[in-house]
């Protein structure tokens, strides 16, 4: 595998106490596949993926597991070595790119600045890539623009610039951290578009953090559904979304609009609020919230912590049996697209 997590454990230390941001955390990404990670925010996506690429703070946030990338652990490498990776061989598109970019700078020489960077080149040569980059995403008039501020480029082109930024060195690993998540629906499909072209062209692996269903079941190959700093759920786009065997991802789903529910039919939000970090219920975390936990009780459930059994290669976190889970589904109607 290109990229894989193993056990992965971060833990920030608060005046409250200890937050477990992730918790025994493993997942695989394939060279040139795209891995969706969904779950509410809170849920410890970003925070996975930030330990991907070395940007907590030691003296906050205590780290433990594997990371391996191509072959190499990252846990525990040196700075040097992570910088040396970040922007080259790993790159992320942050969020919100008014604030990732820098207001003080142009687009061309923050794009070339990275190019410069890893690559050793000229200025002259890092302007004429930056140029090539934002010509490849699709900004107009790319050699007038790359001297222009973030503050004069569109939401839309903003997130372009901030996906020109990421690749100008040819990653192998690109993780997008929501990156369409202010953007308008036409540019957001312009956005996803553009990724699977990009993908297509450099065999990138992508690590797609999100909590818009819509936008994974688009681009993602594999899924992966997180809830309280663990995984509940994994397996292809097609096996979770199609058929999917966890309460909580049956709760994503049905809290989305789709073209077969009538119109009449109010959406269902997952009952309660995501738990306290500090003090996780014991046993399944989602116990509390789950409409299903009467059948096995709150016993079975509080009990011991269910962990992630594959079957046939699709995983899910809870002590409902596949027939119990298939009738569920069933009797709720609710297949999913």
């Amino acid at each position: 595998m290109f990229l894989e997590v193993n056990d992965l454990t971060v833990d920030f230390h608060t005046e409250d106490g200890v937050v477990h941001a992730v918790d025994g955390l493993s997942f695989e990404v394939e060279q040139g596949k795209t891995l969706g990670i969904v779950g509410e925010s809170g849920s410890g996506k970003s925070v996975t993926n930030l330990a991907v690429l070395g940007l907590h703070n030691p003296e906050t946030a205590k780290i433990s597991g594997s990371i391996k990338f191509d072959g190499q652990e990252l846990l525990g490498a040196s700075r040097s070595t992570m910088e040396k990776l970040r922007g080259h061989k790993i790159a992320m598109i942050f969020q919100d790119p008014l604030t990732a970019l820098s207001p003080f700078h142009t687009i061309g020489r923050q794009i070339g600045e990275v190019y410069r960077k890893h690559m050793g080149v000229s200025k002259s040569t890092a302007r004429d890539r930056a140029i090539e980059m934002l010509d490849r995403v699709g900004i107009p008039q790319p050699k007038t623009r790359v001297d222009d501020y973030p503050h004069q480029f569109s939401g839309g082109m903003r997130q372009r610039a901030m996906i020109a930024m990421a690749l100008v060195c040819d990653p192998g690993l690109l993780i997008a951290d929501e990156p369409t998540t202010a953007l308008d629906v036409t540019v957001q499909a312009q956005i996803l578009d553009l990724l699977r072209e990009l993908q297509e062209q450099s065999g990138t692996a992508i690590i797609l953090i999100t909590h818009d269903l819509g936008v994974v079941a688009q681009t993602a190959h594999n899924v992966l559904v997180m809830y309280a700093g663990r995984a509940v759920e994994r397996g292809t786009m097609q096996e979770v979304l199609r058929e999917p065997r966890h309460p909580y991802t049956w709760g994503l789903l049905n809290s989305m609009p789709t073209l077969n529910r009538p119109v009449d039919l109010p959406l269902q939000p997952v009952r309660g609020t995501p738990p306290s970090m500090i003090n996780r219920p014991s046993g399944c975390a989602f116990h509390p919230r789950c409409d299903y936990m009467k059948l096995l009780g709150a016993q079975v459930c509080s009990g011991e912590r269910p962990e992630l059994a594959p079957h046939r290669g699709h995983g899910d976190a809870c002590y409902l049996s596949l027939s119990q889970k298939t009738e569920l589904r069933a009797q709720t109607g609710k297949e999913t697209q």
